[in-house]
Formats: C-alpha cells, structure tokens, sequence
C-alpha cells in the first residue's frame, strides 16, 4: 500500500513539474515573439547628444572632501566602540 502511494506521489510530481516547465517555455517564446514584433513597429527613437553636454556631472573637490571627512569619520566612530 505504501509502495503505491510513493508513485502516486513520483507521478503527480513529473506531471506538475512538467506542466510548469512547458508553461514556461511557452512564455519564453511568447516574450521573444513580442520583443521582436516591439522592435519591427515600434522601433527605438534614437538620442541626439550634442558634444557639447559633458557625460558626466561635475563635481568639486570640496564635495569629495567632505565626503571622504565623513567616511573617516564613521570608521573611526566604529573603531571606538
């Protein structure tokens, strides 16, 4: 009796593991199918960067100094306890 209940048990596992394995490759392919039909009607706009803009924001010394004062700052708070 408990020897059936084991493959009872074995089968309805592959059944539910199968069915969530196929579901998810249907909606990989479905996911794949729509980026593709996104790209053709939908195509990205591209961004015009002028030279002129810098890529990246400035900053002044003194921000990283008293960025780099308050690191310290905690470590050696840390260090005292």
């Amino acid at each position: 009796m408990e020897m059936n209940l084991v493959e009872e048990g074995i089968k309805f596992m592959i059944l539910g593991m199968g069915t969530v394995m196929v579901f998810l490759i249907m909606l990989i392919g479905l996911m794949v199918v729509q980026a593709k039909f996104i790209e053709k009607f939908f195509p990205e706009k591209s961004k015009v960067v002028s030279n002129n803009t810098p890529s990246t924001p400035k900053v002044s010394k003194t921000d990283d100094n008293k960025k780099i004062a308050a690191i310290i700052g905690a470590i050696q708070m840390y260090n005292q306890k």
